[in-house]
């Protein structure tokens, strides 16, 4: 079973369509309601203050998702999406762990699963692996593209040469076994957990980049900051959690 872990915080306007895209993904054919892949969808809503929570519900219903689980926080907000994450694994089934955005879609999503499974099954070291990045191309713009091919490049190298691990959070795929052995996402991280989670994966076995797996998504961050504005934030976080061992901020909103 592939568990499908997805952090939110007000998506009423990007979840209902993830859920339903990844439950039509997930069905043998358009005519079968028995899913190819087993699997589960796991929501964990952090407080949302909109319709989060009603939306993702009336979408499961409405395309007929037969394992949805909604984890609700409760007293205060979650403080990192490490945690956010993690509170969905705690309760995650499926052997095979795949964490997302809430505007990320997964392009021949059955096929693309199925041969990350087969990539688990032939090699036992393999422990996590990550797919190609992009915008949904109604979305895209000339800057996503050239920033995009440079991140996949560096993606591919970090973790099919020189086996130094990095990934985004908008698509992690990572055995449950392994996930458990490293203790999860470090809750302490705001930012880089994402790539703090591959790097720290590697003492337990190897991690991988494919190409042939594709994740777009809104680029929603990044049109609303700018490239420039996003790179110069990532940089400063990443170089602080190298040197320093811990985020620059303590919430999210503060680099927003």
């Amino acid at each position: 079973m592939i568990s499908v872990i997805i952090p939110t915080y007000n998506e009423e306007k990007a979840i209902g369509d993830t859920i339903k895209r990844l439950v039509a993904g997930f069905s043998a054919d358009a005519a079968s309601p028995k899913p190819a892949i087993p699997y589960e969808i796991i929501i964990t809503d952090d407080k949302s203050t909109d319709n989060t929570v009603a939306v993702a519900r009336t979408a499961a219903a409405e395309s007929g998702a037969q394992n949805l689980v909604i984890i609700l926080a409760h007293e205060t907000k979650h403080a990192t999406i490490a945690q956010n994450r993690n509170a969905g694994a705690k309760i995650a089934r499926g052997d095979l762990l795949v964490f997302m955005d809430s505007d990320c879609v997964i392009e021949n999503m059955n096929e693309s699963l199925t041969h990350a499974i087969s990539l688990f099954e032939k090699d036992p070291k393999l422990v996590a692996l990550t797919g190609k990045l992009g915008v949904l191309p109604e979305f895209e713009t000339w800057g996503d593209r050239v920033v995009y091919f440079f991140f996949n490049l560096v993606h591919f190298f970090k973790n099919n040469i020189f086996h130094t691990g990095e990934a985004s959070g908008k698509f992690q795929m990572i055995t449950h076994n392994a996930f458990l052995k490293v203790n999860g996402y470090r809750e302490d991280l705001v930012t880089r957990e994402d790539a703090d989670m591959f790097w720290r994966l590697l003492k337990v076995g190897r991690t991988y980049y494919d190409s042939s797996i594709i994740v777009r998504h809104t680029g929603r961050r990044a049109h609303k900051l700018g490239w420039p504005k996003l790179l110069s934030i990532w940089m400063i976080e990443t170089f602080w959690v190298m040197i320093f061992n811990k985020s620059r901020v303590k919430i999210w909103k503060d680099i927003r």
